[in-house]
């Protein structure tokens, strides 16, 4: 039985440790706050309830592997998960709106056609398959192994199959996600939609490779869920999965460095002078802490470096009088008008009071809110990861945008909440308040992120700034990779 010390309590920290110690080893998790879960945090006020991270859960399947490696009960006996249908309503600049059904691919190509003009449907149905084609082709290697000792093989090949486009005399094939919307699609509101999929990552669409078409494809393959209560709830469940396997929590319980014995790490350091041993040390925790808690552990040439924080969140939180209609769309993207505009406000230097493009959460459940005639609704958009700025007046533009898709907002709204990059950067630890992007293939290896394991000898990473990458799903890959990693060594490949 090996000692290992988990430091962080976000989401691809306790599922590996709930993994390893199913594995018989004993695990102890250091959290600098008071509570678990990472991002997934939950926000209260006179009977509301909140989501300040994130509101939805794709692939599913990871967590439910989890929970059957970990114990008798299953995903679905912890949490109430329950698919969303539509999967998303779309409101784009011209006031077309599209509600998507749920992981069918004729229903979307049936509603795209109908909302847009005949065709438009078909588009990006014969995209989807594409899109399909880069995902088989970097699923496994992206997702389920370590990454790859020659990783380069990852960043320099394009794995979506683009179709070939003649352009001033030249025949071209998209490289970038804006270009596959181009020159495929052909519709600025199909371009929207799909860009929006990297635009919710704070990914800029003009400059993210074209695989980047993994994201729509997850989503429409595998459907989106959520989690009643909140996602709160799974961190909750999987918090809970790691006290039944016996993990034991130190909450306020700040790293300062992590100790190492002979050329391997051999145990942490605590903020109170007291030193834990350990065989083994997983740290889930951003680049430039982990570049504080272990200097030796940074990456040298011809290894993937870690991201720099480039883009957050902000989110407006609504407590609103009134029931939420029945009708109404669980998700719905609310399209900026003026892309170019907004873009160039988030990743270029140009900056302004724009009207981004907003997404609005309105879950049918009950228990968000104080009682049947009360509606709680979420609204996040993409922002800089500068927790400095003053957010007022863009927090002001985002309720007016939702005013599009919510009547009566401003008479129904009792009171809202606004959540920073600087609430993120609390809870998370990242610089500025960045949130983690997914691992993407190509453009010279841009979008993945370092291996899990490290230049020290017994120190992992995991979560997502780690290999491979932000969002739940990939969190908790990551706990599995690094569960497999410390319990079959380096010689793991992945579940088979």
């Amino acid at each position: 039985m090996a000692r290992i010390a988990v430091i962080g309590a976000g989401m691809g920290a306790l599922a590996a440790a709930a993994r390893l110690a199913v594995a018989g080893h004993r695990v102890v998790v250091y959290e600098r706050t008071d509570t678990y879960g990472g991002a997934l945090r939950r926000f209260e006020r006179d009977g509301f309830s909140f989501d300040t991270g994130p509101g939805l859960l794709p692939l599913p399947a990871v967590y439910r592997d989890l929970f059957v490696k970990t114990g008798k009960e299953p995903l679905e006996a912890c949490v109430d998960l329950v698919q969303v249908d539509p999967s998303s309503r779309h409101v784009f600049a011209d006031g077309t709106g599209v509600s998507l059904p749920n992981a069918s691919r004729a229903g979307v190509v049936a509603a795209l056609d109908e909302a847009l003009g005949a065709g438009a449907g078909q588009r990006w149905g014969d995209f989807l398959v594409r899109a399909r084609e880069a995902w088989d082709r970097t699923r496994r290697p992206l997702l389920e192994e370590p990454l790859w000792p020659n990783w380069q093989v990852l960043a320099e090949r394009e794995p979506y199959p683009a179709v070939p486009h003649k352009r001033l005399l030249r025949t071209r094939r998209a490289g970038t996600l804006a270009e596959v919307g181009a020159w495929e699609l052909r519709d600025t509101r199909l371009t929207a939609l799909l860009e929006s999929h990297a635009l919710t990552h704070g990914l800029d669409p003009r400059t993210t490779p074209a695989s980047a078409a993994v994201l729509p494809y997850m989503e429409h393959a595998f459907g989106t869920w959520y989690v009643r209560g909140g996602l709160r709830e799974l961190a909750r469940a999987v918090y809970e999965r790691c006290v039944a396997r016996k993990v034991e929590f130190r909450f306020g319980a700040d790293v300062t460095g992590v100790r190492e014995k002979d050329g391997r790490a051999s145990g942490v350091e605590l903020a109170d002078g007291t030193v834990a041993e350990a065989d083994f040390v997983v740290a889930g925790v951003a680049p430039g802490t982990l570049d504080r808690l272990s200097p030796q552990a940074v990456r040298g040439d011809g290894e993937v470096s870690p991201q720099p924080a480039t883009a957050s969140r902000l989110t407006v939180l609504l407590a609103l009088r009134g029931a939420r209609p029945e009708d109404t769309a669980h998700r719905t993207v609310v399209h900026a008008a003026h892309r170019e505009a907004e873009l160039d406000a988030l990743f270029g230097e140009a900056a302004g009071n724009t009207r981004p493009t907003v997404t609005v959460l309105r879950p049918d459940d009950p228990g968000l809110a104080p009682d049947p005639d009360h509606e709680a609704v979420t609204l996040t958009t993409v922002v800089p990861a500068r927790p400095e700025e003053p957010y007022d007046d863009l927090a002001e533009n985002m309720v007016t945008v939702a005013g599009r898709v919510i009547p009566d907002l401003r008479d129904r709204l009792l009171w809202h909440e606004v959540r920073t990059p600087a609430d993120i950067a609390e809870a998370t630890g990242a610089q500025g308040g960045a949130v983690p992007v997914p691992a993407l293939a190509a453009d010279g290896g841009r979008l993945l992120h370092p291996s899990n394991s490290t230049r020290v000898p017994g120190l992992f990473t995991v979560g997502g700034w780690a290999h491979p990458g932000g969002g739940l799903p990939h969190a908790g890959m990551s706990g599995a990779l690094v569960a497999g990693l410390i319990v079959e060594g380096p010689e793991f490949r992945g579940s088979q």
